[in-house]
């Protein structure tokens, strides 16, 4: 079905409901510009300001369907029409927000890295102040008033990546578990061996029935 056939209102409103036919085609691009071309053609086509109040919500649910554009935004678009008599696309000409931290910047955050194997945020924040403000370095003009937490986001930006990477392999550590050799007491009284567990509760079983052996037998005399 092509759009350009609909001339009625009930037409508009039997393809909101389903009873015309799903599959529509737009003439010309889908690009931006022409979807705003198209939203003016039709509120012109049926003289949308001139409509009932129940027309309207006709007209502002099938243009929502036909271009894909929200509800809200079409309520902008539809009171631009109002205003000035067309539909406007009015791209960003701006570039949203400035750098303040260049890709030059972080290359000098690298290389300061590189030189002193990493340090942590605190320690490279007070090396750049001093190469600027003691040493005059000027290149550090920007970078000397960096905070600690955003030094960190530079250090993950890809730039940074790209220039240094630093990998700290896992350090192996030996710990000594247990080790089971012959006791040297080098005749010195009160050397105490390392033995496990169940080896001296059963010693202790053998001292005490030693012991009370021994008891018995003096009660006994």
């Amino acid at each position: 079905m092509n759009i350009d056939k609909l001339t009625q209102i009930e037409q508009l409103e039997s393809f909101l409901q389903g009873t015309q036919a799903i599959a529509y085609t737009l003439p010309g691009s889908k690009s931006e510009r022409y979807q705003y071309q198209l939203i003016q053609r039709v509120l012109v086509k049926f003289n949308y300001l001139s409509c009932t109040k129940k027309d309207k919500g006709i007209f502002n649910w099938f243009l929502v369907k036909l271009t894909g554009y929200s509800r809200q935004q079409m309520t902008r678009l539809i009171c631009q029409y109002r205003k000035t008599g067309y539909v406007r696309y009015h791209p960003a000409t701006g570039n949203g927000f400035n750098r303040k931290y260049t890709h030059h910047d972080i290359r000098l955050l690298a290389n300061i890295d590189e030189l002193h194997d990493t340090p942590c945020g605190h320690a490279v924040k007070k090396l750049i102040e001093r190469s600027y403000h003691v040493y005059g370095e000027q290149q550090y003009q920007n970078l000397a008033t960096i905070s600690v937490s955003h030094l960190y986001n530079l250090r993950a930006s890809k730039t940074y990546q790209m220039q240094r990477r630093d990998f700290e392999k896992t350090k192996s550590r030996k710990v000594a578990i247990g080790e089971k050799r012959k006791p040297q007491a080098n005749g010195k009284p009160g050397y105490l061996l390392s033995i496990p567990s169940t080896r001296v509760i059963r010693i202790n079983k053998k001292v005490f029935t030693i012991l009370m052996s021994l008891k018995r037998s003096l009660s006994l005399k």
